[in-house]
């Protein structure tokens, strides 16, 4: 294995709501990529996070990330939270109430670098919050001095357990925005726990979809969902997750509340309005599907 792939194999017994379920997952993933969990509640997302983090050991199995092994049970190699440089957010931001954005950022740093701080403060539109603190900002804002936060340390694995779900529609489609940004310009491998298709349409370039504790389908979000989810309904009102641009067309991706999957061609003329995140009804005229916002 090269270049930093993470390399799982791991069985755990777990304890769920619909009884006892063995999680077991064998995959790999590439350096740099940000990756989906996706499935259904209790199908064992989190608990291969908390896996990958250290907070929970397999009952068997091994971790490899690059050459270094994090976790094998044959071998009794077991590296702890701290060694293994990575940083685990979820839900709840656990900043430091008494100390600033500024401060809180740099807390997490290994080595103190102002100019990483001040990178961080702006990919996350924060650079005029900086000496507040905690207590005096919004969800959102604390949700992106958090995510700066875990930045800030320069993992080589950046772990988010459904970090967007508590906020509104408007700030999780900003803050996506923000997190794909923040991917793209640092590298850093992602994974992501999510139940939300949108949200893995817009970030993610591979998912990994766990059914009750087993991998059923690994690939891109299109190659793991449009296969049997794309809609041949009439008329579907959602949100645009993506828009691709195909030659002289667009592809706009399309995904409604129940997690509906259509793509429609679109030309240049039909997007002066339209954006990634817009809501938007998808119908069918003359059997061309129409995309249209909606106010």
């Amino acid at each position: 294995m090269e270049n930093d792939v993470i390399f799982i194999d791991v069985e755990k017994r777990m304890h769920t709501a619909d009884g006892p379920m063995n999680l077991k997952v064998q995959t790999s993933i590439e350096s740099g990529e940000l990756v989906a969990l996706f499935g259904q509640s209790g199908a064992g997302k989190t608990t291969l996070l908390r896996i990958l983090a250290g907070l929970i050991n397999p009952d068997k199995g091994i971790v490899k990330f690059g050459n270094t092994i994090w976790f094998d049970s044959e071998k009794q190699i077991n590296i702890v939270p701290q060694m293994r440089n990575i940083s685990l957010m979820f839900q709840d931001f656990a900043l430091f109430p008494n100390m600033t954005v500024e401060q809180n950022i740099r807390f997490a740093q290994p080595e103190k670098n102002e100019s990483s701080i001040n990178e961080l403060l702006g990919i996350f539109g924060l650079t005029e919050f900086r000496s507040r603190k905690p207590g005096s900002l919004s969800g959102g804002q604390k949700q992106r001095v958090a995510l700066a936060r875990a930045l800030a340390r320069k993992p080589q694995l950046l772990l988010l357990d459904e970090p967007l779900s508590a906020l509104d529609a408007e700030m999780r489609n900003t803050l996506q925005d923000e997190i794909a940004k923040a991917h793209l310009l640092l590298g850093v491998t992602t994974l992501l726990v999510s139940h939300d298709l949108n949200e893995v349409f817009r970030m993610s370039t591979q998912v990994i979809y766990l059914e009750k504790g087993l991998v059923t389908r690994i690939g891109t979000p299109e190659e793991v969902f449009l296969d049997n989810s794309i809609s041949g309904k009439v008329q579907i009102t959602g949100q645009i997750a993506r828009i691709d641009k195909q030659d002289t067309i667009y592809i706009v991706t399309v995904i409604s509340g129940n997690n509906q999957i259509i793509k429609v061609i679109a030309f240049d003329s039909d997007l002066v309005n339209l954006k990634i995140g817009d809501r938007v009804m998808v119908f069918s005229k003359a059997f061309n599907p129409i995309i249209s916002k909606l106010k």
